[in-house]
């Protein structure tokens, strides 16, 4: 069994090494005022749209009552989420990412992000596999959740997906499926 500062290391190390590979497409990590962090993953973040309002990002897993170790205000981990997965959440300037860090092969394959949506906003997929945040009045996009991506320890990529159930965004991760070499990183990104 590992020791909280062990996953919050291990978490950490995964997510910087992949991160750091795929340099300059990634959104950096910055402060942003406009993001509200909870304690617990199941409180996960209000952050905001374009249009002023702010929707509500949970962290699903079998312990959605884990309390974030907070490195710094704009960095906090959610360690042991699940069997073998830990989040990395991550403020950048336009919204906030969640680098789930699966460790091994008990690691689930899918993962939820439940949600709440400002009044008058809804969901439309997009070409990509990622989420718009629509205001229905409009038909303006005021946020989008970009399509995930997933990769192992070697950097290769791991077919990773998205899909609705009710009010929550489900991320699947075919780990187990792509013969990965742990840990396998995914990551969903939310940006107004």
């Amino acid at each position: 069994m590992r020791y909280a500062h062990d996953e919050v290391s291990a978490a950490i190390d995964a997510a910087t090494r992949v991160l750091s590979i795929r340099g300059r497409s990634e959104p950096p990590e910055v402060e942003n005022p406009n993001v509200s962090w909870g304690n617990l993953a199941r409180e996960g973040v209000w952050a905001p749209t374009r249009d002023g309002q702010r929707i509500h990002i949970g962290i699903g897993g079998a312990t959605d009552d884990r309390i974030a170790t907070v490195i710094r205000p704009s960095l906090r981990i959610f360690a042991g989420v699940d069997s073998e997965t830990d989040v990395m959440a991550q403020t950048t300037g336009t919204g906030v990412r969640f680098v789930t860090v699966l460790h091994g092969p008990g690691a689930p394959g899918e993962f939820r992000f439940p949600l709440r949506l400002g009044d008058g906003l809804s969901l439309d997929l997009t070409p990509s596999g990622g989420y718009d945040v629509v205001h229905e009045r409009y038909g303006a996009t005021v946020g989008r959740f970009y399509a995930p991506w997933g990769c192992d320890s070697l950097y290769r990529p791991i077919k990773a997906e998205y899909r609705l159930d009710g009010s929550a965004i489900v991320m699947t991760v075919q780990h187990r499926e792509a013969d990965a070499l742990y840990p396998v990183v995914a990551d969903p990104l939310y940006a107004r």
